[in-house]
């Protein structure tokens, strides 16, 4: 059985392939498909942060980072700066995108020119957050509904 956390995991990271790949779309002026990848990369973080909120207010299972010495302040640095950036994300992402749909092209590149790696980085540290907790130190005694954490799909 697949956890709800590695589905989480796996948004994250096609959240990150479409958000790479529309980059590269316009920098070469390939505005139709800069479009499509970045449309898809907005569908994956919203799938994500449906199934997230799903999972923390539904669920409500926390686990805690079992690793110790310096992999633990490093794993909470990067979560902290994860969260909130997160939390930014959403507005960027919306802003950024309601200026692309609007034609107001030279408003969306000035916001997208922060939107992108911010996004980019909170899609990267989500993938590399759940590796940390569920991989490098999974905790075999934690049981959700959706199967046991440490156990990929």
């Amino acid at each position: 059985m697949v956890s709800l956390p590695a589905v989480n995991a796996a948004l994250n990271a096609t959240s990150t392939v479409f958000l790479l790949a529309g980059y590269v779309f316009i920098r070469r002026r390939n505005i139709p498909a800069h479009r499509i990848s970045m449309g898809l990369a907005f569908v994956a973080s919203m799938v994500f942060l449906t199934c997230y909120l799903y999972y923390h207010f539904v669920v409500r299972l926390t686990v805690p980072f079992p690793g110790q010495g310096w992999v633990r302040g490093f794993y909470y640095s990067v979560l902290f700066s994860h969260i909130v950036l997160a939390a930014a994300i959403l507005p960027l992402a919306l802003v950024t995108l309601s200026r692309a749909l609007r034609g107001q092209f030279h408003r969306h590149r000035a916001i997208a020119r922060w939107t992108l790696p911010i996004w980019l980085y909170v899609s990267v540290t989500g993938v590399l957050i759940y590796w940390m907790l569920y991989h490098l130190y999974p905790t075999p005694s934690v049981q959700t509904l959706f199967g046991a954490p440490g156990v990929a799909g």
